[in-house]
């Protein structure tokens, strides 16, 4: 008798991802993706996972436990990116469903946005720009665009994972004084980040000019930074996020800016996203924001398309994924892999 063949396994891929590694996961399995430019509606998502054995999904697919339970088949879920807020992991892991991340790969492009927005938002950068094509630039003036020095002044990282530790690093090259918010469970620093000194969050908001966050989105860190936080900061300093916008009380931030109190803000994530066309911090000179780019350089978005297919390809094998957010999980089912 001829020996059976074993079906394809399939894959829901909520948007178009980097042509190399794309190549690489159709060569695995029957591939569906979701056309255009904008995620997919609740109701496609979950017609997308009715036959699916993984997914790969974006940080604005939202994955929660009736989503997950409509997926019968489902054994991976692959992120885009470093964060799983979007995703259920209790509901997965109880499941049998593996939820694979791309951890390492964005940390030096994220960080390098998150110091470019530390620039911008204090040496007032967006600001001159919009000056100059307004046409208001008729002469050299003594104060005009009078912004505030980064060198030789301190930086307060929230955060001190691998992308806290690479903004520090950069601050260190412009003579910054480096503090940490030191937690009990905080893991040694570099060698090279010796000079940083891990102190509380009353300290930190206390002597900072520039407050950088880089804390993952949780239920205790959800509006760690709200108010009470604006109070305690160093009149004029500057807010940096480059996390996710929940780990802010957006309208404690406005207000704070609107007082004077903040010096400004530069964001890369806001609450909620896309942020809505009449919020008031669009009307605010002081803030520098971003469409959530952190990792969105060539190279790196390649990258991470590709450990999100070998995140998938790990499940099929057989294994759990290379990079798991949820590596206590028993993975469901036997491996599809041809």
């Amino acid at each position: 008798m001829p020996r059976s063949v074993r079906p394809r396994p399939k894959v829901f891929v909520t948007r178009l991802i980097d042509p190399s590694a794309f190549a690489r996961l159709r060569a695995s399995a029957a591939v569906t993706v979701w056309p255009g430019d904008m995620p997919p509606p609740a109701s496609a998502l979950r017609a997308g996972l009715t036959d699916a054995d993984a997914v790969l999904s974006m940080i604005t697919d939202k994955l929660d436990a009736r989503m997950i339970s409509d997926a019968p088949r489902l054994r991976v879920i692959s992120n885009l990116g470093v964060g799983v807020d979007n995703i259920d992991l209790d509901a997965a892991t109880s499941t049998g469903i593996a939820v694979g991340h791309t951890p390492g790969v964005l940390t030096d492009a994220t960080a390098d946005l998150a110091f470019g927005l530390l620039m911008a938002t204090a040496r007032r950068i967006a600001e001159g720009d919009r000056y100059v094509r307004a046409g208001e630039w008729r002469t050299w003036g003594p104060t005009t665009l009078l912004g505030h020095d980064v060198h030789s002044s301190t930086i307060g990282i929230i955060g001190f994972g691998a992308i806290g530790q690479a903004m520090a690093l950069r601050g260190t090259g412009f003579g910054m004084r480096v503090l940490y918010l030191k937690r009990p469970s905080s893991k040694p620093i570099e060698r090279r980040l010796a000079g940083a000194v891990g102190v509380t969050l009353r300290r930190l908001l206390a002597e900072s000019d520039y407050v950088s966050l880089h804390a993952p989105l949780t239920a205790r860190t959800r509006h760690m930074i709200g108010a009470r936080e604006f109070a305690r900061m160093k009149p004029g300093a500057i807010l940096i996020n480059t996390s996710r916008g929940a780990v802010v009380d957006q309208a404690a931030m406005v207000a704070a800016l609107k007082s004077g109190h903040l010096g400004g803000a530069g964001l890369d994530v806001t609450d909620p996203e896309p942020i809505a066309p009449r919020d008031p911090i669009l009307r605010l000179d002081k803030v520098v924001i971003t469409p959530h780019i952190g990792s969105a350089s060539i190279a790196t978005r390649a990258k991470m398309a590709a450990i999100a297919v070998d995140n998938i390809l790990d499940v099929f094998a057989g294994h759990l994924p290379r990079q798991c957010a949820n590596p206590q999980v028993r993975l469901r089912g036997e491996s599809t892999a041809t």
